[in-house]
């Protein structure tokens, strides 16, 4: 007996040993074809903390903001034109001398322009087309200096001379939705819909599926387990791919970018997963109902409006919105391979290296989805 019991004892740890082995030999495996690059990581974390900084800060206000446009006649020879005499407060331009030969430099001076404001400086032509002299930005007091070169081009014709003009942006003190905003919220509408839609069909297609797909309605003779492994195999074989390998595909058909190939891609999945949720739900009901309508003498239709559909609908119901609130999810990761939505603006403004717009999808994204599961799992409580 105690040699039976150390055998036995040595057999387990022997098993236990072989099993260490294999899971060591596993994981070493896995180092090899992987080749984490822990050292990579730990350098590449400047730029790492650049990317978070800028995905931390969503790009979700702006203020308002005022163009204004000051500027200074400049005769060019002088005498070709009269000299403009210029403003004496308020956003102004001056210029000295007040006329000039060509060729020669003239000091520019923007005064009361605004504290730190960007400037574009430039000539107004006297055809009034423009010429681009730099931009700057103004100091603590709101002015600027520079010295400007006379080219032959801004000389006075017909008596209509040349001007230097200024274009300053001022911010304004009204606080209003960014531009980034405006498009997160479109792309993200888009996606919610998408999801709607392709949970709608999805839901049509898979009844009719699900109770072929029920072995206690369908699985009784030849002709009805054929039916019943037909479709049971059908449901099975279009789970086994990924959504985002069927929005490839259909990508690749439609366009990319188009949210018509993310539905179809979730109409697909959602048809094969409600179509097998929904059959598990049907082969779970009570037979006490059916078999009493059947001993009435009821035929299949009627066995199945009165005896299952009653039993099934709550769980229909809640499957369904369940899928709506998974769908949702999918969509904004499908997207990134050409399906649309916010999935698609999310990748572009990646790939872009715009994080602070990136951030500003990924904060909607967290916000619907929390959403729309708190929605849903408030819908299924009622239903159940």
């Amino acid at each position: 007996m105690k040699n039976t019991e150390h055998l036995i004892r040595l057999r387990r740890i022997f098993t236990q040993v072989v099993e260490a082995i294999v899971i060591g030999l596993a994981l070493y495996a896995s180092i090899q074809v992987t080749q984490p690059d822990f050292v990579k990581l730990i350098t590449a974390a400047p730029k790492a903390r650049q990317v978070l900084r800028e995905l931390l800060a969503p790009d979700l206000f702006t203020r308002e903001s005022e163009v204004v446009t000051v500027g200074v006649a400049l005769p060019v020879p002088c005498g070709s034109a009269p000299e403009d005499e210029g403003r004496a407060s308020g956003p102004r331009l001056e210029v000295e001398p007040k006329c000039a030969a060509e060729r020669e430099t003239v000091v520019v001076r923007g005064e009361e322009l605004g504290k730190g404001v960007q400037v574009t400086l430039r000539w107004r032509l006297p055809d009034g087309n423009t010429l681009g002299i730099q931009r700057l930005v103004t100091d603590a007091e709101g002015n600027f200096e520079v010295r400007v070169q006379v080219r032959p081009i801004v000389a006075t014709k017909g008596g209509q001379s040349a001007r230097i003009e200024a274009e300053v942006t001022l911010p304004g003190g009204r606080i209003t939705p960014s531009q980034t905003l405006r498009d997160v919220t479109d792309a993200m509408f888009v996606t919610i819909f998408m999801a709607l839609l392709a949970t709608t069909l999805g839901t049509l297609l898979a009844i009719p599926l699900s109770f072929l797909a029920a072995s206690n309605i369908t699985r009784r003779g030849r002709v009805g387990a054929l039916v019943y492994y037909l479709v049971r195999t059908l449901l099975n074989l279009i789970r086994s791919y990924e959504p985002l390998v069927m929005a490839t595909i259909f990508a690749l058909i439609v366009g990319f970018g188009s949210p018509f190939a993310g539905i179809l891609a979730l109409v697909i999945v959602t048809t094969a997963s409600l179509g097998k949720m929904f059959s598990e739900s049907i082969e779970s009901i009570d037979p006490g109902p059916i078999e009493a309508i059947t001993a009435t003498g009821a035929n299949r239709v009627q066995v199945i409006l009165y005896g299952v559909v009653p039993q099934i609908l709550p769980d229909f119901l809640s499957f369904t919105i369940y899928h709506w609130d998974i769908n949702v999810r999918i969509s904004t990761i499908i997207g990134f391979v050409g399906g649309g939505g916010i999935g698609d603006y999310l990748s572009k403004r990646i790939n872009a290296f715009e994080y602070s717009k990136a951030g500003t999808a990924l904060l909607a994204i967290i916000l619907v989805v929390w959403a729309l599961d708190f929605l849903s799992a408030q819908i299924r409580k009622k239903l159940i």
